[in-house]
């Protein structure tokens, strides 16, 4: 598998590498959140599998690639308007955008990213969405740096194993319960699981950089993605809310 980050300042101002259908969406959304975000999602997601299909990267190219979801919200990839057998999972947070795609032919199976910030959760928030071990794991460590880490590292992994579900925020989130590795890999990944009630376990893979904490999980157990070049650098990644100073698009 493979992984790309980019910030909104990296894309684009034109919408030539967007596809006709794409462009007729993005001239629907009023909020300006809503559009950075889908331009941001989108440029990282078309440029990371341009690069795993070994495609060109020019603007024109890149239209060739849409990135379409199904009716639970999850999405897929066609080229040239045809669907092609390849995971591909997103997600964005404070003005970057992160994208995991899996190899070509979808012999992974469903898989899930998610990209979040370390910062101070209420304990109201660990109370609602996280299981009673989950709360009290995270209630046992002094405010401050660790325990915001783990709120969010809980948050972020329960995210990406709902999205290989295909099922995303729809479902109670404490019907999935996270397992923390801490056995960090000289490459920066440590391991993680999520058991759902069901029996399924999603194992998967978490990492630090900076103030953004990056989760991805499958179906099956897999080495770490590698980093595709040409990304932005998540370590010393700002997070930044444009769309604060213009709401309306």
């Amino acid at each position: 598998m493979w992984w790309l980050a980019h910030g909104e300042h990296e894309v684009p101002a034109s919408a030539d590498w967007l596809s006709p259908r794409e462009q007729a969406i993005l001239a629907t959304f009023r909020y300006t959140k809503r559009r950075i975000e889908f331009l941001a999602r989108r440029w990282t997601a078309k440029r990371a599998v341009a690069m795993v299909l070994h495609r060109d990267l020019a603007l024109a190219a890149l239209a060739t690639l849409e990135i379409r979801h199904h009716g639970s919200g999850a999405p897929y990839l066609e080229v040239d308007g045809r669907p092609v057998a390849i995971d591909v999972s997103l997600s964005d947070r404070a003005g970057w955008a992160a994208c995991l795609v899996g190899p070509p032919g979808g012999s992974c199976g469903p898989i899930g990213i998610d990209l979040e910030l370390v910062e101070p959760r209420s304990d109201a928030f660990v109370g609602d969405f996280f299981t009673a071990d989950e709360s009290a794991y995270v209630r046992s460590l002094t405010f401050g740096e660790a325990r915001d880490e783990a709120a969010n590292l809980i948050w972020s992994a329960k995210e990406a194993a709902l999205k290989v579900r295909k099922v995303g925020l729809r479902a109670d989130t404490r019907e999935v319960a996270v397992e923390i590795g801490h056995a960090r890999r000289p490459d920066g990944w440590t391991p993680l699981s999520v058991a759902g009630r069901d029996g399924m376990v999603f194992p998967g893979w978490w990492r630090r950089d900076g103030v953004f904490l990056l989760t991805i999980t499958g179906r099956q157990a897999w080495p770490p993605p590698e980093r595709l070049s040409g990304g932005g650098n998540l370590a010393d990644a700002v997070p930044v809310h444009s769309w604060l100073a213009q709401p309306l698009a």
